[in-house]
């Protein structure tokens, strides 16, 4: 048997939402041990002088707990 957490994560970019994701979970790894998966949970832009300034998201990062 195998018990999981999830926490959350926020992650931004300045160039996309794909970037963002990525160094969200890269991150996330970085610090946890055994993720396994990840979701959005939420997503927003930042506007300066009318153009996207920053791409924002909010993920749900899964890790398996070690025994």
């Amino acid at each position: 048997m195998s018990v999981a957490r999830v926490t959350e994560v926020i992650a931004s970019s300045k160039k996309s939402f794909d970037d963002a994701i990525e160094a969200g979970v890269e991150r996330a790894a970085k610090t946890l041990k055994n993720v396994t998966g990840a979701w959005v949970q939420d997503q927003k832009v930042t506007v300066s002088d009318g153009k996207i300034d920053e791409y924002r998201f909010v993920l749900r990062v899964t890790f398996v707990l070690e025994d």
